[in-house]
């Protein structure tokens, strides 16, 4: 990490030119990576030029390649796909494509390429980095530049971002893409659970992932699926008799529907392939279920992308142009990857190769461990995905499921389990209440309560758990809490004025919160601007308040201020979505990390149940013992509750620092607005071992 801060005024683009481009696969959110790279890149008083078409544009030159501007980007935002076209290249793949493209490229005066896709997409780029200064001595040989022309372009930047739905890219925690496709594959399994209940039936889902089985175990883990099949990890042999006793026994319990997920890249152990009509036949010839096959095929790409993809990719596009600033020509090519909620640049080599060093490092390890002998695909990333979760009332109950099921296994009945934010959920020794009562109370401030009230009371020196379950996002020991992801898709699902405690996650033209005061003077510039924005070509805005970001200037005050200032330029109009982002079905990723943390929790109980057993009964009374499990970048933590007391403002129910806030300047620079801009933050992340490491023992 850079030593001393530098701010974005004092990184200037004046003079250098960049070029975007999206290639390979498409994927929900590349037009938000292009959008901010447009308006970061124009921002810091560089020229931007799209490459329609990929690669192939690139090759082919003219009007394929044409300069971008502010406007040109205007509600790209919510379009699902690459607005600027992808296509696979085969000329790029030669000598003499590439040749042609760098041509292209210097006689605009690109020598900053950001290129959107996946392994393949980015590992072409790094060759045409490395190739660079010899195409342009071939083109100064056959006179189709000049000498100065090639000494002034004599380094090529090459910074990537990972467009796929498939999140199979090793280096980042999650891929552009990968979010938006969870969604469209839920809203695929919620609708059809509905008929598969009416009519007894069994499901077979097939969704993408020929090498990769990331959705299909994700989206089952967030559907409760009786069977997901991926190609990772073959099932044992006999796996069809298991599969199929398992069904039978979910319908003597009184189910009346089975959910099968599979992968379309699924094997055997032995490497035959698994599809879905094979899956089917198997079910109907040994249970005779009334048996269906749902092939998603394509949809998984379609569709507008999620607020998580909307934001990753923003903040990726920004970060993108931050390390092209920052590049000198001995730079390596560089990608821009998601770390916990940091955006981060790895080199990008590295992060292709890492997979390929996983998998020698396993198949090295077959000879001392049987298990290891099956046919195996590098996947970067687990169910561990570190995005907040659903409203207490729906992700609580997710969540809830999975901890009844590990209790279930382990038999505990001395502890304590708290849903934080709103209100909670109490499992309570039996000896304070009857084993199966529940009591309501508030969340972090009781549980303290219970911890402080431990000296009297003997009854509460239990193991005690807190998982952060708020839309508000205002739990302090964690930078994410269940609920925060649901209430921000239903808030970008209607794009209006929003309702939160304290608390705002993204806005755009103006946004007023309760963390940033305000005064007369900053709404005044706020209509100005956007005013002068309605007389352009973008003739649309939108303005976001939190419900107590002032006592004075209102919603409705707010909505006649800009009513009345607008006159003769642009109509206004007001929405208050209030308990709308309380309900609705849980995100994908609602589901999963509330599904997750659950059950981490209970293994953390379970653990420190048998640690502070003594002589026939728990005794628990150390800090350690009260525990908030938060999300602290990657890594799912147990924090001590006593040690959060100084990290939380009380009165105001938030905590003291909020990680988010630095999304605020970001807000502000791809809304135009003059800001200050803290990249200190930024940068090359090291010790990319300990990443890969990670990877690897995450298979």
């Amino acid at each position: 990490m850079p030593d001393t801060k530098k701010f974005i005024e004092n990184l200037s683009g004046a003079g250098k030119s960049i070029g975007v481009l999206t290639s390979g696969g498409d994927a929900q959110g590349m037009n938000a990576a292009v959008r901010a790279v447009v308006r970061m890149g124009i921002y810091v008083g560089a020229k931007v030029y799209f490459v329609h078409e990929g690669y192939q544009g690139m090759v082919d030159g003219g009007d394929n390649i044409k300069e971008a501007s502010w406007e040109s980007v205007s509600s790209m935002l919510q379009v699902g796909g690459t607005v600027i076209g992808s296509a696979r290249c085969k000329d790029f793949r030669t000598h003499e494509g590439r040749l042609r493209a760098a041509l292209n490229l210097v006689q605009r005066g690109i020598t900053n390429l950001c290129v959107i896709g996946g392994d393949g997409s980015l590992t072409g780029a790094n060759l045409f980095r490395e190739e660079w200064s010899g195409l342009l001595d071939e083109l100064v040989q056959s006179g189709q530049i000049s000498e100065e022309a090639a000494q002034t372009h004599s380094a090529l930047h090459i910074v990537g971002m990972v467009g796929s739905i498939d999140n199979d890219f090793c280096g980042t925690d999650m891929t552009i893409g990968t979010d938006s496709a969870l969604h469209r594959i839920i809203e695929v399994v919620d609708a059809i659970m509905t008929t598969a209940q009416s009519h007894q039936r069994t499901f077979v889902l097939e969704v993408m992932g020929r090498h990769c089985g990331y959705l299909a175990l994700v989206s089952a883990l967030a559907c409760g699926a009786d069977w997901v099949l991926i190609p990772e990890m073959p099932p044992k042999d006999g796996w069809e008799e298991q599969m199929c006793h398992k069904l039978s026994e979910s319908r003597l319990r009184g189910s009346r529907l089975n959910i099968i997920i599979v992968a379309e890249g699924a094997t055997d152990r032995h490497g035959n392939p698994i599809s879905s009509n094979a899956v089917k036949d198997l079910v109907v010839r040994c249970l005779g279920f009334d048996t269906r096959v749902t092939i998603l095929g394509h949809v998984q790409r379609g569709g507008t992308p999620s607020a998580f993809d909307r934001i990753l990719a923003s903040r990726m596009g920004v970060e993108a142009v931050l390390a092209l600033l920052e590049a000198s020509p001995g730079t390596p090519a560089c990608v821009v990857s998601l770390c916990g909620n940091q955006a981060v640049r790895l080199p990008l080599m590295e992060c292709v190769q890492m997979a390929y060093l996983g998998l020698m490092e396993l198949q090295a390890a077959r000879s001392k461990h049987a298990e290891l002998c099956v046919p195996m695909v590098m996947v970067p990333a687990t169910v561990s995905n570190n995005i907040p979760g659903s409203d207490l009332s729906i992700g609580a109950d997710t969540a809830l499921n999975a901890i009844t099921d590990v209790r279930r296994h382990t038999l505990v009945s001395e502890c304590v389990c708290v849903w934080g934010g709103g209100h909670v959920y109490l499992f309570v020794k039996s000896t304070v209440l009857h084993p199966n009562a529940c009591a309501l109370l508030q969340a972090f401030e009781s549980l303290l309560q219970l911890v402080d009230a431990r000296s009297r009371y003997e009854e509460f020196c239990v193991p005690m758990c807190m998982l952060p379950a708020t839309i508000s996002n205002n739990v302090s020991g964690t930078d994410l809490s269940i609920g925060a992801d649901t209430s921000l898709n239903a808030i970008v699902e209607v794009r209006c004025t929003t309702l939160s405690r304290k608390d705002r996650y993204y806005d755009t033209d103006a946004a007023y919160i309760y963390e940033e005061p305000f005064d007369i003077r900053d709404l005044q510039s706020n209509v100005k601007h956007l005013t002068e924005k309605m007389k352009t070509s973008i003739q649309r805005g939108l303005v976001l308040r939190n419900e107590n970001c002032s006592e004075n200037y209102t919603t409705d005050f707010i909505y006649q201020l800009y009513s009345e200032e607008g006159k003769g330029v642009f109509d206004c109009r007001k929405n208050v979505l209030g308990h709308m982002q309380q309900g609705g079905a849980p995100s994908p990723f609602d589901r999963n990390f509330g599904t997750k943390i659950a059950a981490k929790a209970m293994q953390w109980i379970s653990k420190k149940l048998k640690e502070f057993y003594r002589e026939g009964h728990v005794f628990a009374n150390s800090e350690d013992s009260a525990c908030l499990l938060g999300m602290r970048r990657r890594a799912l933590v147990f924090q001590p509750v006593i040690q959060l007391k100084d990290e939380t403002d009380f009165v105001h129910r938030i905590p003291k620092e909020q990680w988010w806030l630095r999304l605020r300047p970001l807000m502000k620079i791809l809304a135009k607005y003059k800001t200050s801009y803290d990249v200190s933050d930024s940068g090359q992340l090291e010790h990319i071992v300990r990443l890969r490491a990670k990877d690897i023992s995450a298979i």
